[in-house]
């Protein structure tokens, strides 16, 4: 069984709302009025095409409603919108019981509802599969990251273990090592991934890639940044993926590099992730192009506030853009206190601090600095940033 990377600290793709650019809603007067047409979805139109003949066939045909499911995932990733998770959802509604669900269904109905960010629901069926599949290793990393988003530490521990437990004991370690590195010990995080790194059998450039990436993001809440920075660019040499690349720019965005920031967005697909950051680096380094990101971000924005879960499910970067582009700290705050309530990994609680400093918010500081203690959360960071 493949086990894959799952990755939430900088989403691939983010359907933003509106701050300021106001856009009207558009009501059809006739049921068969066409308002929006989605793009194609990538893969190969054949493949699609087949895919979809089979599930018109059988729509329990849970092989193809997980390939297409992949598919309309990874359109909704690239293109920054939701309504292809939608589709896929929709792939999956033959099966209205998960109990009686392919396991391969749970795992993709979980992983669409976590890009959702429905994490309560995901890891909800993720703990039904494993309390029926205790050697699914996959469905256990997945259930270790959900609860790591949302900061529960000591229950990813646990789901840690049951990927060790289901026989993927590197992925195990690598697991527990992260969430080791999240309470500050950063020394046995980097001791068990330098294990790991020497492995010879892991050598696979995805996973020096991710087990790089992980200590990077350690030696960054540790406050070593030319360890980071070392860790980041050995795991892009070894594989150059967008979650990597985007973290890094966070990395150099968060040390004042911006046009080195900017360097490493040129080669990135204009997502909108990676917009934002352009927006950002280009604003903070008032870079010739930085206006005109701005701009393209907010016609973007305009066109996903449409959508009512743009505001809860993408609050973080939202408040980026507050923060760092409209400088609107008070506006920022609300969206960063909005969007803690749902996920709480370490760049949330940063951008919430950061938010609560510049809307000289006292009260907002001391909450920030408390719900770090509440989660065990150590980050230099954020240490700084309250200060």
């Amino acid at each position: 069984m493949a086990i894959f990377r799952l990755r939430l600290a900088v989403t691939l793709a983010i359907a933003c709302a509106s701050f300021s650019a106001q856009a009207s809603t558009v009501n059809p007067v006739r049921d068969d009025e066409v308002i929006e047409v989605l793009p194609a979805v990538s893969g190969g139109r054949a493949e699609v095409r087949r895919l979809r003949q089979a599930l018109v066939s059988n729509p329990r045909d849970a092989g193809s409603a997980v390939k297409l499911s992949q598919l309309y995932l990874g359109q909704a990733r690239s293109q920054g919108d939701p309504r292809f998770a939608g589709q896929a959802l929709a792939l999956l509604g033959a099966w209205p019981r998960m109990s009686e669900a392919p396991d391969e269904v749970v795992l993709m109905l979980a992983t669409l509802q976590q890009f959702l960010h429905d994490f309560d629901t995901a890891s909800a069926n993720l703990e039904q599969l494993v309390a029926r599949r205790p050697g699914h290793a996959q469905a256990w990393l997945t259930l270790a990251t959900l609860r790591r988003v949302q900061g529960r530490y000591a229950l990813s521990d646990q789901a840690c273990k049951g990927v060790a437990a289901a026989g993927a004991a590197a992925y195990g370690g690598a697991c527990q090592a992260e969430n080791d590195s999240l309470r500050g010990d950063f020394d046995a995080a980097r001791i068990a991934l330098a294990r790991l790194l020497a492995d010879s059998s892991l050598q696979a450039p995805s996973m020096r890639n991710w087990l790089l990436t992980t200590l990077a993001e350690s030696e960054t809440r540790a406050g070593l940044p030319a360890r980071a920075e070392a860790a980041y660019r050995q795991a892009l040499q070894a594989e150059s993926d967008s979650y990597t690349t985007l973290s890094f720019t966070d990395f150099l965005l968060h040390q004042k590099r911006f046009a080195e920031a900017l360097q490493q967005l040129e080669s990135q697909p204009r997502t909108d992730a990676v917009l934002l950051r352009l927006a950002i680096a280009g604003a903070m380094s008032q870079a010739p192009t930085a206006p005109a990101d701005a701009r393209e971000l907010r016609e973007r924005m305009a066109l996903a506030s449409l959508r009512p879960e743009a505001r809860t499910t993408h609050a973080r970067e939202l408040a980026m853009f507050a923060l760092w582009i409209d400088k609107q700290p008070r506006k920022a705050l609300e969206l960063a206190q909005e969007n803690v309530r749902h996920q709480r990994e370490p760049l949330d609680l940063l951008i919430l601090a950061q938010a609560a400093v510049a809307s000289q918010d006292a009260a907002a500081r001391r909450a920030a600095a408390s719900l770090a203690r509440e989660m065990g959360l150590r980050d230099v960071r954020l240490d700084h940033a309250l200060r």
